[in-house]
């Protein structure tokens, strides 16, 4: 099975891709959904989140207050990679076990830091959408209603553009309206299928 590693910095506009891939029968497994479910209540990985960072970190209905972490983490890069370490390595596993399940011509797998985290050694192509800073720091401000700085402090804890453009197999624009985006992904859409036919008919 043919798998693309699906990233982009913040504000990009994964998740609208990653849905309309999977409006298409394309099965796409999501890191942020993985990472979610490892924070939930009564999860190992929540228990010791709870156990470096504090009691704080908890809300008053159990759930973990992100918005407190995520000030924390991004002010503090010695805290964020103690978070990464206790997150990643879970949330890896878990999409390897995702992926032995699938039975399809080809997947995405959609990972924010893909590159940084070094999950591009698990797919075959890398699907990038780009945008300029600009852009991606308005969109992310309209969208999360956080301030400019803590946009730009998000996005250099991040692979740099030109680093994640080089790495890229295909990208998609986003610079216009979605109708354009998700014009991009139908044509990706043939093109993977394409792809992993011609795969499995050399293989």
């Amino acid at each position: 099975m043919l798998i693309i590693g699906l990233t982009g910095g913040i504000g990009s506009g994964k998740s609208t891709v990653a849905r309309h891939f999977e409006s298409l029968g394309v099965p796409v497994i999501d890191a942020d959904i993985i990472t979610r479910e490892l924070v939930k209540p009564g999860q190992d990985a929540l228990k010791e989140i709870v156990a470096h960072f504090g009691p704080d970190i908890i809300q008053t209905d159990g759930q973990l207050n992100r918005a407190w972490l995520r000030a924390l983490i991004f002010d503090n890069p010695g805290e964020r990679k103690v978070l990464e370490n206790i997150l990643h390595p879970r949330a890896r596993e878990s999409a390897l076990r995702q992926l032995a399940k699938l039975d399809a011509p080809y997947c995405i797998l959609c990972v924010p830091l893909l590159l940084e985290s070094g999950w591009d050694d698990m797919v075959h192509r890398v699907l990038v959408i780009d945008l300029p800073r600009e852009l991606q720091i308005q969109r992310t401000m309209d969208r999360d209603g956080i301030p400019e700085n803590q946009v730009e402090t998000i996005i250099n804890t991040q692979i740099d553009r030109d680093s994640r453009l080089s790495a890229a197999d295909d990208v998609i624009v986003n610079t216009g309206d979605t109708t354009a985006l998700l014009e991009q992904v139908d044509r990706l859409h043939q093109k993977y299928l394409q792809l992993a036919k011609t795969a499995s008919d050399t293989g």
